[in-house]
């Protein structure tokens, strides 16, 4: 069964960092491309990073610069490095298949930044 564990998430001080770990059960991880998501409250969930099984990264504007995504192919993780971080990046944040599966939504991780 295909499996997706967010994890990383917590209170942060604006300007701090984290850094959220996404595991993957299954054998499709190293031929996919991922992605990291957020939905902050009373908002759309939107697309914040993605990699391509390649490692071809792309950003959102509002946090290209401050975030970075890469993935160990051998651990099954995607991983979101996020520094800078702004209030308005609080938000629940999400893995999953880029484009995404509504299947493989997860529970997230929330990353919550305030001083």
């Amino acid at each position: 069964q295909v499996q997706l564990v967010e994890s990383g998430g917590g209170l942060v001080q604006p300007g701090g960092s984290l850094r959220l770990s996404c595991a993957a059960s299954g054998s499709f991880f190293s031929s996919a491309s991922m992605g990291w998501y957020r939905q902050a409250p009373g908002k759309q969930r939107e697309s914040v990073a993605t990699i391509t099984a390649g490692s071809t990264t792309n950003y959102a504007e509002s946090v290209k610069g401050r975030f970075t995504i890469s993935r160990d192919n051998a651990k099954n993780t995607v991983y979101l490095q996020m520094n800078s971080l702004k209030p308005e990046d609080t938000a629940v944040y999400y893995c999953n298949r880029w484009p995404s599966w509504s299947r493989l939504w997860g529970q997230g991780t929330q990353v919550t930044v305030s001083s």
